[in-house]
């Protein structure tokens, strides 16, 4: 489970300039590694994306994986961001 939601955040950020190049996108990845955003503040971050309840219960699952994780596996989530953003295919963007 835990490869899964790490190849589900590296495949998010489709451009990168030193960063995401989506503050918006920097944000939601920030919120759900974020071990002290809850659900609820999720849901709210991001609200406007959420249409249903499917949807919405879609959504405390995915967070409640990140709030089971440790606190270094999820450093080394966010360090795994910080290395694609300043990958070398990166840098060309």
């Amino acid at each position: 489970m835990k490869l899964l939601m790490v190849l589900t955040l590296a495949a998010l950020p489709l451009c990168c300039s030193a960063g995401s190049g989506c503050q918006l996108l920097e944000d939601v990845i920030y919120n759900v590694i974020n071990s002290g955003v809850s659900t609820a503040q999720l849901k709210q971050s991001i609200q406007q994306f959420i249409p249903d309840n499917a949807t919405a219960n879609a959504v405390d699952e995915f967070k409640q994986c990140f709030l089971q994780q440790s606190n270094d596996t999820l450093s080394n989530i966010q360090n795994l961001m910080e290395r694609i953003y300043g990958s070398f295919w990166c840098k060309a963007y």
